[in-house]
């Protein structure tokens, strides 16, 4: 491990990371060193995040997939154990906004599959990799959160998936923190020039807003520091 390279020999896996927070993430990780496991639904969007990783120097493999599609995940584990011993960082970056609505007129539909998206994968995934979590002598799960975890009118929907997130990711951390390497962190970004974000708030200026790389540092500073298990953090707007 070099000064330059801290993250070198590190394996890290980045969910929704073809574009936005999850992108600039995967890019800032390889750039310190780690091999990014990139995934999203969307290939074309992953390879060119693929593409500025290699310019830049560091290595990367796609693997595009739905997270909520049957099987997805435990083939994705499978086919990661085949070719490393540990995963060093996860990021658990991918999910979707819905819709904005009052509690009583939420659609059960879309309310199953933003849970699916956001809580249920995300669990999938810790299931999925614990044994390769484990296996690292520094092992760090980031999980992305939202100002809107806590009761909005009309973010309901949203705002209740999130909040679970932070309560299973902090319940994993503290089975976790007496037993293996495995630390848990949570991030709220804050206010980021996304594209979530611009649905949300459609009438904002976007060019008020900080760019995805200020979020994916300040997650790059948290994994390489020694920072304890359960921490919370808001990246300043």
């Amino acid at each position: 491990m070099s000064d330059s390279l801290p993250l070198s020999g590190k394996l890290a896996l980045v969910t929704g990371a073809s574009r936005g927070i999850g992108a600039a993430t995967a890019e800032a990780l390889g750039k310190a060193g780690a091999h990014v496991i990139l995934t999203a639904r969307t290939s074309g969007g992953l390879e060119e995040v693929e593409e500025r990783i290699h310019a830049a120097g560091g290595s990367a493999t796609i693997a595009p997939l739905d997270l909520i599609d049957g099987e997805s995940i435990s083939r994705l584990a499978q086919a990661i154990v085949g070719r490393w011993q540990a995963l060093d960082i996860l990021v658990l970056n991918a999910a979707t906004l819905g819709s904005l609505a009052a509690v009583p007129a939420i659609d059960a539909k879309e309310f199953a599959r933003l849970l699916a998206l956001n809580v249920s994968a995300p669990q999938a995934l810790i299931a999925a990799f614990d044994p390769m979590l484990r296996k690292s002598t520094d092992a760090r799960i980031v999980a992305l959160t939202s100002s809107a975890a806590t009761p909005n009118a009309y973010w309901g929907a949203y705002g209740a998936s999130k909040a679970a997130l932070e309560t299973l990711v902090g319940a994993y951390g503290e089975e976790m923190k007496n037993i293996s390497a495995i630390r848990t962190h949570i991030v709220d970004p804050g206010a980021t020039r996304t594209a979530m974000r611009a649905r949300a708030y459609p009438g904002e200026d976007a060019e008020t807003l900080k760019g995805p790389e200020i979020v994916a540092g300040a997650i790059l500073d948290l994994v390489l520091a020694d920072t304890p298990t359960g921490h919370r953090m808001r990246v300043p707007t």
